[in-house]
């Protein structure tokens, strides 16, 4: 009897999807990496590396030379306790890093990380391809609307609506809230004529270290539930780094491991600021022996 891994069995088994992106469709045939780009003073683990627009240049051509496939631009904090700005400033702020990239970067792809319809509309025209709405809608009820309008690829992400806050004790199980939030939401994108639509369960928003992990071990159970391609964004996060009493910069290794865990349950997006170790874990797990 044979021993060790199945002959010709991958250890994930991969659906391909596709987005419309500057006017053309992009197909991915194995698990997408979006590059982080903070563009901000306060981010929890890169604040203030990349506010200056040559850094911010040197960072996109990093993360695109590492083998990230999307770049995800905030110039927001989206940390817990992290103060917002007024959105007519964060459009202004989001627009003029969205434009100077695409102009030094134009076939990259772009999206951006926001929460508020405004922005949302100044990035897209400023030439960003996606909106990655951490508010899911929540905190601005123009969002879905304003989308729907650019006819450009979102992603609904749950939890950011609640900005940062801790899940009640007592409230439903983990699987069955984010259930009912994106059934409820999806219906409304389409209704709307969203075409391209990507969730996020929002690991480290409005729960607890422990309810993160329960999320992650039961992640398969949303992937086979829903059909839009399911972004894992777990790099340097706190369920990470508090659980092994260290800080951010020391949670790669932690990020890779979950990222697997991710893929392996169905992710077909990981989110992280470090592309490389992502793309060597995609290979890997792709691979067949």
């Amino acid at each position: 009897m044979k021993s060790g891994v199945t002959e010709g069995m991958n250890y994930i088994e991969f659906r391909p999807f596709s987005i419309v992106a500057h006017g053309q469709l992009i197909e991915y045939m194995r698990p997408a990496v979006m590059g982080i780009l903070n563009v901000t003073a306060d981010s929890f683990y890169d604040g203030g590396r990349h506010a200056d627009p040559e850094q911010m240049l040197a960072h996109a051509r990093w993360l695109l030379s590492e083998g990230a496939d999307i770049i995800d631009v905030g110039v927001v904090s989206s940390r817990p306790g992290a103060t917002l700005l007024p959105p007519d400033e964060e459009a202004r702020r989001l627009a003029g890093a969205v434009r100077l990239l695409r102009k030094e970067l134009p076939d990259a792809v772009l999206s951006v990380d926001t929460c508020y319809s405004l922005p949302a509309r100044a990035a897209v025209e400023a030439g960003a391809d996606l909106v990655n709405d951490i508010g899911g809608g929540q905190l601005d009820e123009q969002m879905f609307q304003t989308v729907s309008e650019l006819q450009v690829p979102y992603i609904l992400m749950h939890g950011g609506g609640e900005m940062h806050g801790t899940a009640p004790r007592g409230e439903a199980d983990v699987i069955d809230r984010l259930t009912h939030f994106f059934s409820e939401r999806i219906d409304r994108l389409y209704t709307l004529g969203i075409k391209d639509l990507w969730i996020d369960p929002g690991f480290g928003f409005a729960k607890p270290v422990a309810e993160n992990h329960e999320l992650l071990r039961r992640l398969d159970e949303l992937t086979t539930l829903f059909r839009e391609p399911l972004v894992a964004a777990l790099s340097r996060k706190s369920m990470i780094y508090k659980p092994l009493g260290i800080t951010p910069d020391e949670a790669l290794t932690g990020t890779v491991v979950l990222d697997a865990l991710a893929l392996e349950r169905g992710a077909r997006i990981v989110r992280v600021h470090d592309p490389r170790p992502a793309v060597e874990t995609i290979k890997l797990m792709l691979s067949k022996y």
